[in-house]
């Protein structure tokens, strides 16, 4: 197996998916259909669904997300839940294929993109119930190899290699222009023996140097960088 290699370069910030969004100014007379569309799109309420006849379930149900910004835009929470797209859902591995095969590959993304996946009914946010109270591992990666290192850890996701319960929320792949980045979501960050083991399994799985550094963040530790950095903190904790 190709080893998944650590880049050369890092940044300040993790820079992986999060609030990291541009706020698109849509038309005016484009404005009320995108926002009708964007609600029909992200409902909470839409169908659960299932494997078909004959096909193998998945332990739990999976959402794929996309986003993407153009650099040096401001951001808001508002606009990151406005841009962030759900492509589709899936229940079995007959499914999850039938979407993966058709998706691009994250090498061959451009610019500031993200593809996320996480279980049916948790966004890919740090505000989520399901998330905020977690953290994430994260593995910067020379270009090239994102594709390869996104394929191993969604498949081991889905393969509940992990071993940690439902302490997984999701996977995301952030493509940048000197590296990308991958990271795997958790419930709990407190949880030192849990963190641990998903890290340990991400070495492995991604079969990663020995040296390869992996930083743990928490998301309220990516909230209060993300509000000092925007300096949009107020007193009734508005964006």
């Amino acid at each position: 197996m190709r080893r998944c290699r650590l880049a050369v370069n890092t940044l300040k910030d993790d820079d992986s998916g999060d609030h990291d969004q541009d706020n698109c100014s849509p038309k005016d007379g484009e404005k009320e259909k995108n926002d009708e569309e964007e609600k029909d799109s992200n409902t909470t309420k839409r169908k659960a669904v299932v494997p078909g006849a004959g096909e193998h379930p998945l332990q739990y149900n999976y959402t794929f997300w996309y986003s993407r910004r153009t650099p040096g835009r401001p951001a808001s929470t508002q606009s990151y839940e406005q841009n962030i797209k759900q492509i589709g859902s899936f229940a079995s591995v007959e499914q999850f294929w039938r979407f993966y095969s058709h998706m691009i590959r994250p090498d061959d993304l451009t610019g500031h993109s993200d593809f996320h996946l996480f279980k049916e009914g948790i966004k890919p946010m740090w505000e989520d119930d399901a998330n905020k109270s977690g953290g994430k591992w994260i593995i910067r990666l020379r270009k090239g190899l994102a594709s390869r290192c996104w394929e191993n850890l969604i498949l081991a996701m889905l393969g509940e290699q992990f071993m940690v319960g439902e302490e997984i929320c999701g996977a995301v792949v952030s493509v940048r222009f000197q590296e990308d980045i991958i990271s795997i979501w958790n419930k709990t960050a407190s949880d030192q023996a849990t963190t641990a083991r998903i890290r340990d399994t991400l070495r492995r799985v991604l079969n990663l140097p020995p040296n390869t550094i992996m930083e743990y963040k928490t998301h309220t530790d990516s909230i209060k960088a993300w509000e000092d950095f925007h300096g949009l903190v107020n007193a009734s904790g508005g964006r």
